[in-house]
C-alpha cells in the first residue's frame, strides 16, 4: 500500500512541478496560458504534497530526497512569484496620506451577461456611490435595467451593450470629453477611451477595455487579447496627463503578458504590495484569482482598493478610490529592452 502512494505522490509531485514550468513556455495557445492563472493554488499543492510526503513515505532513500529538493525548488520558485503580492511586500503605488480625499472612485463590475440579479448591483452602486461606474458583458436588458435602477445618478454616459458578451456601460458623474468607441482589434469587440474631467477641473485620460480571454469556447489562441492589452499600453506610454487602464483584461497580473505591458505602458498596479483581490471565479473559492484590473499612472496615490461582495455574477465586482496627486511617482521605472518592444510589436501584428 506505501508503495502505490509513493508511486501517487510521485506522479503528483511531478505533475505539479511540470504545471509550475509551462507558464515558462511562451506559446499563445490556451493550453500553456492557462496554466499562469493558478499560482497560489499551485503554491498550496506543492506544499501539501511535500508534507504528505515527509510524514507518510519519509526520507530514507537518494530518490526521497531529490523529490524532497525539487519540491522545496519549486516551493520557493512559486513563493518568489507570489510574493510581490503579498501584503507584506512593497507597494508598486504609493498609499494616499490620510488628509488626501480621493479625487475618483472607481467601480469596474463584470455582471456575467446572463445573471439576472441585477438588484444586487443596484444596491451595492447605491451604497458604494462610485463616481465612475464600469460595466462589461451587458446586453440590452442590462442597460436599460441601469439606467432604470441608478441611470438618474449619473450625468455622462457611454452605452455600448451588446449581445455578445463583449457590452461595455460607463457611467460617469464626472464630465467626460473626447469619447471614442473603438474596435481595436475585432469589430465585435468594444473598448471606450475618454478624458475624466475631475472635479478640480484637472483631466485624466480612461481606457476601458474587455479584451478576448484565450478559452477554446472563444478563442485558442491569447494572440488578440495580448495584443489589444499592449496596443493601449503603447498608447499609455505617449500620454503626458495621468492614465487610467481599467476592466476584465482576462489575464492575470503576474502572466507575461501582463508584465510585458507594464514594461510598455509604464503603469502601475495598486495590487502589489496590497493583495490579490481576486476577482473570478465568484462561485468557486478554490479557483480564483485576479483577472479584473485597475493600473495606473505614477500620478495616482491609493485611497483604498477593495473587492466587493457578490453580485450573481462569476466575478466579483472591484472598488479603487485614488487621490491625484500634483507630483508624479517616478519611483518605479520599467526598463524596456529591444527585446520587450520587439516582442510586443510581433504579437501587434500577428492580431492585426
Amino acid at each position: 500500500m506505501q508503495q502505490v502512494l509513493q508511486i501517487v505522490l510521485w506522479v503528483l509531485s511531478g505533475i505539479i512541478i511540470l504545471f509550475s514550468l509551462i507558464p515558462l513556455i511562451r506559446k499563445d495557445h490556451w493550453a500553456f496560458r492557462v496554466f499562469e492563472f493558478p499560482r497560489a493554488q499551485k503554491w498550496t499543492i506543492n506544499i501539501a504534497i511535500a508534507v504528505a510526503y515527509v510524514f507518510l513515505i519519509g526520507l530514507s532513500t537518494p530518490v526521497d530526497w531529490l523529490l524532497i529538493l525539487l519540491l522545496t525548488a519549486n516551493f520557493f520558485y512559486l513563493s518568489y512569484q507570489i510574493y510581490p503580492y503579498l501584503p507584506v511586500s512593497p507597494k508598486q503605488m504609493q498609499s494616499a496620506n490620510k488628509d488626501e480625499e480621493p479625487n475618483i472612485k472607481l467601480m469596474i463590475s463584470n455582471v456575467y451577461q446572463y445573471n439576472r440579479k441585477f438588484e444586487k448591483l443596484n444596491e451595492l452602486v447605491h451604497e458604494m456611490d462610485p463616481d465612475v461606474l464600469l460595466m462589461v458583458e451587458t446586453d440590452r436588458w442590462w442597460k436599460d435595467k441601469s439606467l432604470e435602477g441608478f441611470g438618474d445618478k449619473y450625468e455622462y454616459r457611454v452605452l455600448e451593450e451588446r449581445e455578445n458578451t463583449y457590452g461595455m456601460l460607463l457611467f460617469s458623474k464626472l464630465s467626460l470629453t473626447n469619447i471614442k468607441v473603438r474596435h481595436l482589434i475585432k469589430k465585435e469587440v468594444p473598448s471606450i477611451l475618454t478624458d475624466i474631467i475631475l472635479r478640480d477641473k484637472r483631466k485624466i485620460r480612461l481606457f476601458a477595455i474587455h479584451p478576448e480571454p484565450p478559452v477554446p469556447s472563444e478563442n485558442a489562441y491569447s494572440t488578440e487579447r495580448d495584443a489589444e492589452i499592449l496596443l493601449v499600453g503603447e498608447e499609455a506610454a505617449q500620454e503626458e496627463m495621468p492614465v487610467i487602464v481599467a476592466g476584465d483584461l482576462n489575464d492575470v497580473a503576474w502572466s507575461y503578458s501582463s508584465t510585458l505591458f507594464q514594461k510598455v505602458s509604464g503603469l502601475l498596479d495598486p495590487r502589489r504590495g496590497r493583495g490579490y483581490f481576486s476577482s473570478f471565479h465568484a462561485k468557486y473559492a478554490l479557483l480564483r484569482w485576479p483577472l479584473d484590473h485597475v493600473f495606473c499612472s505614477g500620478h495616482f496615490r491609493v485611497n483604498d482598493i477593495r473587492r466587493l461582495r457578490s453580485i450573481g455574477s462569476d466575478h466579483f465586482p472591484i472598488s479603487i478610490d485614488l487621490h491625484l496627486s500634483p507630483v508624479e511617482d517616478d519611483s518605479e521605472e520599467f526598463e524596456v529592452d529591444h527585446e520587450d518592444k520587439k516582442l510586443a510589436e510581433e504579437k501587434i501584428k500577428a492580431a492585426m
